[in-house]
């Protein structure tokens, strides 16, 4: 359990300095990236800052803001692209306050144009995107465990392990499970 933190705080401290890198690159203030991401000014420091773990819709604002999926930023703060990725060497991130863990099976790489990644919701688990990172990214959600709700496009879909939910995504998107079910799914986006 201890290995685990730590490794949580290395990868919230690098991701920290990510954020704060990226917004030096494009030579914004504080509060112009508050105002492009919907992201209050004072959050924004204390994430740059490393004080405070960063939610899922956070990181989405911010990745929406940037015009990059939350795969590529996480990327960004991971090692060098590698062949084989063990299970035991895919970084996983935890929003405690969704409920929401994200392991990267396949990270983004610049010679590679798809990536995958292992989501699981606890029951009654609720995240709201409200816009995609990059109009139009195509994902592929296939349903291994449980059962899971995504809205897309203002539709809503209810899917059962096995399902595949096929979407490009331009607008909000919403994941959500039951109060007494969670759920664990591969996502492959391209």
């Amino acid at each position: 359990m201890e290995e685990a933190l730590l490794e949580d705080t290395s990868i919230d401290d690098r991701l920290a300095q990510r954020l704060r890198a990226l917004r030096g690159e494009r030579g914004w203030t504080l509060d112009e990236l508050a105002e492009r991401s919907g992201v209050s000014r004072a959050t924004l420091s204390r994430l740059e800052k490393a004080e405070v773990s960063p939610t899922a819709k956070v990181l989405g604002q911010l990745c929406a803001a940037y015009g990059m999926t939350l795969s590529r930023l996480m990327h960004l703060v991971e090692a060098e692209f590698t062949p084989l990725l063990p299970r035991a060497a895919q970084p996983v991130w935890h929003d405690p306050d969704s409920g929401f863990h994200r392991r990267s099976v396949s990270p983004p790489a610049q010679a590679l144009a798809g990536e995958v990644l292992e989501g699981t919701l606890d029951p009654g688990a609720r995240i709201d995107y409200p816009r995609p990172p990059r109009p139009g990214l195509e994902h592929h959600l296939v349903l291994l465990d449980g059962a899971l709700e995504v809205t897309v496009g203002g539709r809503t879909h209810s899917l059962r392990p096995g399902d595949c939910l096929r979407y490009q995504l331009f607008g909000e998107s919403v994941f959500a499970t039951p109060a007494r079910q969670g759920a664990r799914y591969l996502i492959f986006i391209l």
